[in-house]
């Protein structure tokens, strides 16, 4: 079971660098453009929106989002795209051994706690 979930989770690593290819791809339709930039911000992302220190809740987004997510952009890519983009991703991983970090995507986590909390202010103010 444990080689299942390393294998796993090795491929959800692989997933995102070809999804973070395939938004540049000029044949990838939009709206699997959007998806895949949804899908790799967040996933590269090195803030949670949901913190990992809170219990359960905060690993949801670990076991269940991004692999959502991440399937979901896999799946609106058309064939031919997503083979391109995954000989991208493993001549990527072969050469750098990691996985890139996506700063705008600690920004979006950050900028979406801000307004979380000034919307909990302004409710607790009335």
């Amino acid at each position: 079971m444990l080689a299942t979930i390393r294998k796993w989770a090795k491929r959800i690593k692989r997933d995102v660098i070809v999804l973070w290819f395939a938004r540049k791809h000029p044949e990838t339709p939009f709206l699997a453009k959007v998806v895949c930039v949804v899908a790799v911000v967040y996933a590269l992302s090195p803030i949670d929106l949901i913190p990992d220190f809170i219990p359960i809740l905060g690993y949801i987004d670990d076991v269940l989002l991004v692999p959502a997510l991440i399937w979901l952009a896999v799946r609106m890519l058309p064939p031919h795209v997503l083979a391109d983009c995954r000989v991208q991703a493993d001549d990527w991983i072969t050469k750098y051994a990691k996985k890139p970090k996506s700063y705008a995507g600690a920004v979006l986590v950050v900028l979406i706690w801000g307004v979380l909390a000034y919307l909990c202010w302004r409710w607790l103010a009335h």
